[in-house]
């Protein structure tokens, strides 16, 4: 009798842990012919947004390989709104530490680094377009995986 509650317990446990986590409104990534990431290849990621009252976390993920050879990867994100309106900023990425060490998430030979824009509410609904371009001075770079975008709505606690 105690095991059957145990299992039951361990069973209800499991239905409310996987009821209560989020699937993303949006994720996508985009994987680079070679590993090499050209001036000319721009990545573009539409999401939609219907609700407006809400508030969304953007991740932006790079993945490399080990092999990378530079401490950073300059992006620039262009931003288009549904009503035109554009925008466009630079980022860092960084993929080494001051000392070496690798900033991101290392598996293997792949390093993979994130920028978090958290709790970022968005003025009109519909659909958004992300479009983004590396920012370095040569025509590539290389050992550039993949660069993705997930959008996910903020879950209050």
């Amino acid at each position: 009798m105690k095991t059957t509650v145990k299992i039951v317990s361990l069973i209800l446990f499991l239905v409310v842990l996987v009821s209560c986590s989020s699937t993303p409104t949006y994720e996508k990534s985009y994987g680079f012919s070679g590993n090499e990431w050209t001036q000319n290849v721009k990545p573009s990621f539409t999401v939609e947004i219907k609700d407006t009252t809400k508030e969304y976390n953007f991740v932006l993920t790079l993945r490399t390989t080990t092999e990378y050879k530079y401490s950073n990867l300059w992006i620039y994100m262009s931003t288009s709104t549904p009503d035109g309106q554009k925008a466009r900023e630079p980022f860092e990425i960084k993929i080494t530490n001051p000392d070496g060490t690798w900033a991101g998430k290392k598996t293997g030979t792949i390093v993979e680094n994130s920028i978090y824009f958290r709790k970022r509410k968005l003025p009109k609904p519909g659909k958004y377009v992300f479009q983004l371009e590396q920012g370095i001075t040569n025509s590539f770079v290389d050992e550039v995986l993949d660069v993705g975008l997930l959008v996910e709505e903020v879950v209050a606690p």
